[in-house]
């Protein structure tokens, strides 16, 4: 095989590891075995302090707020997902199957929502459906209705206003998988289905539904993880669920055991909706044929129906994106001089600095992870690699959990040795800076590194680190000499990834950062929360701008093949 010459995929895998085991490293391989114990620390420091609890409260828990906790949890996680499935795939099925005026933009507007955390989606509804908005101060314009006595309108801060956003921000999971799923199939398919009779609803639900289910399933499933994760948006409408439930326990109550209990039980949920996700894409056994698959030809829609489609296609979009961005945007314009607040200026330096120190360890963390365990022909690693993903799903307050009790433990031992030997007191060295941050940072997003670093590797023709040990380079030459030029693009996407969503994350942020530390992220909650939003929008703009960088990305990975792809079908001889 020449160094251009792609390898089969069947291969790829098991040829990659046989050229790399060749350039030996039995301390890549131990290195592997402790980065994956340092990413799954957190999760094993919940699990010991939930069976081990100072002060048991459990039954206490179990009696009083569990219940609650539990159905809001619920409730939250299945109405998010129902709703996004639904945004998401009809989004999905209109842009792949039909042509309509603005489709081709719609097409990449719809990933925009992905730009904009949850929570600042949260503040601007509020701000846009309260009884001081827009909505209901023109209602009472309208109508003559002079206080909330004399009309009814939906209770802005509930549970089902948090679905509804919680969707709106959340359903491009699921139309990039189901456009995925959808632009991979034959166009043959519906054409048979066309020429039976079906009309679109019986051609959506009886070809194309069975068809993009197992994306759907995967799609909202996540969807569900990120609900049952999310602390922003159910905190600020005042919905108590299993999350919020950690900080009330761990903050309020000062019981360090009973909030690892309750983040023992989200493990649970997320487990669950993890292993159907894996399994809704197990079942995915369509198939298609070996010769050249038909592609799908777009049916054109004008008239009411076509301007129907972009109606349905645009309210996602709206929701999701313009809304979020009209309304902070209109604060940010209203209050420029929250943009040259000290305040401001520190949480923005923090969010770059942690972020960026985050990104650094994380990919390279991962980068020594993937290179040894592919060096190692033994079990254990092989065994731990796809383990550590598991830091992804867990929501990040049940890291914070596992990671601020023992190291405050670490940090207090480290301090009393420290003034035994030389009589003074360090402080806390780990807890009291951003290293508790960059540690919860690291585990929540190593699975992002890991994933987009080991892609890459498969990439690599495993022919170039035969040749390159051939010419004398030990292991860490050949990761140097070979793989790293060719990667650059994969280590940069991921660089950038994981420092997007650490400047996103709110929950672990606000449980491990030292008194009266700020990053852009909290800061927007804390001033949204004090109904401040004049001094909360120049934050949240900056982590949209951070979100829009990172979507960008994802949009030329994933939308540019099938950008231009899908005919219409009127113009099939062309």
């Amino acid at each position: 095989m020449t160094a251009g010459e792609p390898s089969r995929p069947g291969l790829s895998r098991r040829r990659h590891d046989h050229a790399l085991r060749q350039t030996g490293g039995r301390g890549w391989s131990v290195a592997a075995v402790l980065i994956a114990g340092l990413v799954l620390m957190p999760i094993a420091a919940v699990a010991w302090m939930a069976l081990n609890p100072t002060e048991n409260i459990w039954p206490h828990l179990l009696a009083t707020v569990m219940p609650r906790y539990m159905l809001n949890t619920v409730i939250l996680a299945a109405g998010t997902g129902a709703l996004a499935a639904a945004m998401g795939a009809g989004s999905a099925w209109l842009v792949s199957m039909y042509d309509f005026r603005g489709r081709r933009a719609l097409e990449w507007l719809l990933l925009l929502p992905l730009a904009v955390p949850a929570y600042i989606g949260a503040y601007a509804l509020a701000d846009f459906l309260d009884y001081s908005g827009p909505v209901q101060t023109a209602l009472r314009g309208w109508f003559g209705w002079a206080s909330a006595r004399d009309y009814w309108f939906p209770r802005v801060r509930s549970i089902e206003m948090s679905i509804i956003v919680l969707a709106a921000a959340l359903y491009p999971y699921v139309y990039l998988l189901t456009r995925a799923a959808l632009h991979e199939q034959s166009g043959s398919a519906y054409e048979v289905a066309r020429a039976l009779g079906s009309g679109p609803w019986a051609l959506f639900r009886r070809v194309g539904l069975p068809l993009a289910r197992p994306a759907i399933v995967a799609g909202s499933a996540i969807a569900m993880m990120e609900a049952v994760a999310d602390y922003g948006v159910v905190s600020y409408f005042g919905v108590q669920t299993l999350n919020t439930g950690i900080f009330t326990t761990w903050l309020e109550r000062r019981n360090a055991g009973g909030a690892a209990q309750i983040a023992c039980v989200i493990l649970l949920v997320v487990v669950i909706l993890a292993l159907w996700e894996r399994f809704g894409r197990r079942n995915a056994r369509y198939h298609q044929s070996a010769r050249q698959p038909r592609p799908v030809l777009r049916q054109p829609l004008s008239g009411a129906a076509g301007l129907a489609a972009g109606i349905a296609c645009s309210l996602p979009f709206a929701l999701g994106f313009l809304l979020p961005v009209a309304v902070i945007l209109r604060y940010a314009l209203a209050y420029p001089e929250g943009w040259i607040t000290p305040g401001l200026i520190r949480a923005a330096w923090h969010t770059v600095s942690l972020g960026g120190i985050a990104a650094l360890l994380t990919v390279g963390l991962g980068l020594v992870m993937v290179y040894g365990v592919r060096l190692s022909g033994r079990a254990l690693p092989r065994l731990l690699l796809p383990v550590t993903m598991v830091g992804y799903a867990a929501p990040g307050a049940v890291l914070a959990v596992g990671i601020l009790i023992p190291l405050a433990a670490l940090d207090h031992r480290v301090a009393d040795g420290w003034l035994m030997l030389t009589g003074t007191d360090p402080g806390l060295i780990l807890t009291g800076s951003g290293a508790a941050i960059v540690l919860a940072y690291l585990v929540r997003f190593f699975a992002i590194a890991q994933g987009a670093i080991d892609g890459a590797f498969t990439r690599v023709s495993p022919s170039l680190p035969m040749a390159a040990r051939s010419l004398g380079r030990g292991s860490g030459g050949v990761l140097r000499d070979v793989f790293l030029p060719l990667m650059r693009g994969s280590v940069g996407s991921a660089l950038l990834l994981v420092f997007v969503d650490s400047a996103k994350e709110l929950p672990a942020t606000l449980l491990l950062r030292p008194f009266n530390y700020e990053t852009l992220a909290t800061r927007a909650h804390e001033q949204a929360s004090l109904e401040d939003l004049g001094n909360a929008a120049p934050a949240a703009l900056l982590v949209m701008g951070m979100g829009l960088l990172a979507v960008a990305l994802l949009a030329r990975a994933n939308l540019g093949p099938h950008g231009s792809g899908g005919k219409r079908a009127g113009r099939r001889g062309q």
